[in-house]
């Protein structure tokens, strides 16, 4: 099990990783982890759900997914970060999320430099080394 808080993402998906990679530049304590590589049991998160959605787990082993999981990452970076994801959770504009978080996901394979089975090398991921 990762250190907590953990961002979970899909390991295999070039969006996926340049997004993780983009935390990387943010200012927040969390362990980066491919799904791939991660003890989803534990988590108590099926691989389907790991599949298909960005996946925030905090200190407390409390798992939010999608647009939830960026607006409780964003949360954790504190600043005017923090106040990005309190806005992405207020009930409105989360249910916007929500729909823009699915639209990008079901279309992560369309989009410019990504393949649908992007596989980087573990050495390569976000957090390697980490």
């Amino acid at each position: 099990m990762p250190e907590l808080p953990a961002l979970i993402y899909d390991g295999d998906c070039g969006f996926c990783t340049r997004s993780a990679r983009l935390t990387e530049k943010l200012p927040v304590q969390a362990r980066l982890v491919p799904w791939q590589e991660a003890d989803l049991a534990e988590l108590r998160v099926t691989e389907d759900r790991a599949r298909h959605e960005v996946l925030w787990v905090d200190e407390t082993r409390r798992v939010f997914g999608g647009a939830s999981a960026v607006a409780e990452l964003l949360k954790h970076c504190g600043g005017p970060w923090e106040s990005v994801g309190m806005i992405l959770s207020a009930p409105v504009v989360r249910t916007i999320a929500d729909w823009v978080y699915r639209r990008v996901s079901e279309n992560r394979h369309r989009l410019p430099g990504t393949t649908p089975a992007c596989q980087l090398p573990p050495e390569r991921r976000p957090g390697a080394g980490a």
